[in-house]
Parts: C-alpha cells; sequence; structure tokens
C-alpha cells in the first residue's frame, strides 16, 4: 500500500489548499512546554494537534486534496499502541489506498467513529471534524523532530511545484 506522501508525488494538490492546512491557532515552539496547544506535521501529510498530552491526528488537507475523494478509513482500536512513524490505519480514494502514520508515539485513547458511515468527511474538514485518531503521546520529545506550521506550509510549496 502507498504512502500519502508517495501519492502526492504523483498528484499535486493546489496551492489554494495548502492555504487552508494553516488554521489561526496558537502554536508554540518544539520545547517540552510546545506540547500544550501547538499543531505539528510530518513530511508525509500527517498533522498532530497537540492538548496537553493528547495529540489529536489524521492526514492533511493538503493530502486530503492530492487523494481525491475518500470513500473509506480503517482506523486502530482504542487501546493499541504505536511508534512514531508506525502505520496506524490507511485511507482509500477513489484514486488509490494509502498507509496512514503515527506522528507521535503513544497509546490510541479514542477513535473517530463518525468516519466509519462518513469517510468524506476527511475530504470536507481534514484537520477538525476528519480527525483520525487521539493518542496519550508517550515521547513528548518526539515533537521537536516533527515540522511547524511555517516549515509545513515551505514543505507542501515545494512538493507543488
Amino acid at each position: 500500500m502507498a504512502s500519502v506522501s508517495s501519492l502526492l508525488f504523483r498528484s499535486t494538490a493546489s496551492l489554494k489548499s495548502i492555504s487552508r492546512v494553516f488554521p489561526s491557532a496558537s502554536f508554540a515552539s518544539h520545547g517540552s512546554a510546545a506540547a500544550r496547544f501547538s499543531t505539528y506535521f510530518t513530511p508525509a501529510h500527517e498533522y498532530a494537534h497537540v492538548d496537553d498530552k493528547i495529540a489529536t491526528c489524521g492526514i492533511t488537507d493538503f493530502a486530503q486534496s492530492a487523494l481525491g475523494d475518500i470513500v473509506f478509513v480503517d482506523l486502530p482500536e482504542v487501546g493499541d499502541e504505536f511508534e512514531n512513524g508506525e502505520s496506524f490505519g490507511s485511507v482509500e480514494s477513489v484514486k488509490a489506498a494509502s498507509d496512514v502514520y503515527a506522528p507521535v508515539s503513544g497509546t490510541i485513547v479514542e477513535i473517530n467513529d463518525v468516519l466509519s458511515d462518513e469517510p468524506g468527511i476527511v475530504n470536507e474538514s481534514p484537520e477538525k471534524d476528519g480527525w483520525f485518531v487521539k493518542i496519550k503521546m508517550s515521547e513528548e520529545g518526539e515533537l521537536s523532530k516533527l515540522m511547524l506550521p511555517d516549515e509545513y506550509k515551505e514543505h507542501c510549496e515545494k512538493e507543488a511545484h
């Protein structure tokens, strides 16, 4: 199964999509204090909205735009544990199927059950209503390896060209 990022090399999202990726929010620096109310991104286009030790994770607007209409989302079980970079589920669109990777290590504490009946929510609101899982982070220091919003925006602009 392909990763979201490998599909993006074959399909370019519009720059309009990039600007929607960055909702107005409070962003902090990479230190452990940054684990409160911050948003981080992976090069593979997953996000982690962090509130204290809970990371709400899913795919970015850039990724959903590249994938096209999402028709199925496979999610893990509450209580499952994952290391950062490990596949925790998959997303299928009319174009392709792709693994989704955990941006942080930890334990799944909640899944977005709505996606099983309404996977298209990921297309409509990928970083709000279309979140996939909530992970209780076991290693907050991993956040320093992820991109901040400005870094991610630059990453997307490079991929779009």
